[in-house]
């Protein structure tokens, strides 16, 4: 049986109730298997993580947008993290037996379920994207064009949606795609200066001559004073976690910083723990099993 990863972002992460509702709905489809549920406050933003079979995977997708429509409205949302929609960022990852084009063809039949069926605009990113210039998620949605910029800009037909109505409701707009794993990373400064915060996420960027896989915002979190860099590691191969992690250091002493706490945020391979491990340990020849205890659910 082909399987895929789908990792949809909501743009609740204060009410705990209305996201159990809407993982309700979506494991309610046949062959889901929820994996992880996480909140964050600060952010308002939950990000849920559930594997499907190919078959029944734009079902499940639906389900939870559909869910999320009912029970967000953007009009009344606010929090750190940027957002689009209700459902905001709903990616497919190709696991055991599927592929890529797999996935490009699910978001792509999603997005135009979306649209049709729920009247939310919908713009397709990543492998999915049917535009060049909407490959790239932050080329879409970031801090500076949220949900408000686009309501006022929906009918500049450089925002024309690729699937569903030019106007925005209650439920904001989705963004669906295609992608290949990727880990949500954070990392938490002992200060409250923003602008020592926006000098390391630049540091780090790919667009600012930072590493290749890594885009990075920083953000102040009101509950802890503290300013947080919010990364998203495209290629855990290419850019591991501890050499995001060591750099951030090292950026981080120039200023007087040190480093609380790190995160990361829904799941990540087994694969870059290890390798994270044997760099903390400096260990050579390991297995995976030697380093990490497993469980498998079944």
């Amino acid at each position: 049986m082909k399987t895929v990863e789908c990792v949809p972002n909501f743009s609740e992460g204060r009410n705990r109730g209305k996201v159990e509702q809407i993982v309700e709905a979506i494991s309610a489809v046949e062959s889901v298997k929820i994996l992880d549920m996480e909140l964050d406050e600060n952010h308002n933003r939950s990000v849920v993580s559930f594997t499907v079979s190919l078959e029944h995977a734009v079902e499940a997708a639906f389900a939870g947008i559909a869910k999320a429509s009912q029970l967000i409205d953007l009009n009344k949302h606010s929090g750190e993290h940027p957002r689009f929609g209700a459902s905001d960022v709903i990616p497919f990852i190709p696991l055991s037996g599927a592929t890529t084009e797999d996935c490009v063809k699910l978001a792509r039949e999603l997005g135009k379920r979306v649209g049709e069926e729920l009247q939310i605009p919908v713009y397709m990113y990543g492998e999915a994207a049917l535009l060049e210039n909407r490959k790239s998620l932050e080329n879409i949605r970031s801090k500076s064009f949220q949900f408000e910029e686009l309501k006022a800009s929906i009918n500049d037909p450089v925002w024309k949606p690729d699937f569903g109505p030019a106007s925005v409701g209650a439920a904001g707009a989705s963004i669906i795609g295609a992608r290949d794993f990727l880990i949500a990373y954070n990392i938490n400064l002992n200060t409250q200066d923003m602008s020592i915060g926006k000098k390391i996420a630049k540091a780090l960027r790919a667009k600012d001559g930072g590493f290749t896989f890594v885009k990075a915002l920083a953000f102040f979190l009101e509950d802890k004073k503290m300013v947080q860099i919010s990364m998203n590691l495209t290629n855990y191969r290419k850019t591991p976690i501890h050499r995001v992690f060591e750099l951030v250091k090292l950026e981080a002493a120039r200023y007087g910083v040190s480093v609380v706490e790190s995160e990361v945020v829904g799941l990540v391979p087994l694969e870059a723990m290890i390798e994270a491990t044997k760099f903390y340990l400096q260990l050579n020849g390991f297995k995976g099993d030697q380093i990490l205890e497993r469980k498998i659910w079944g």
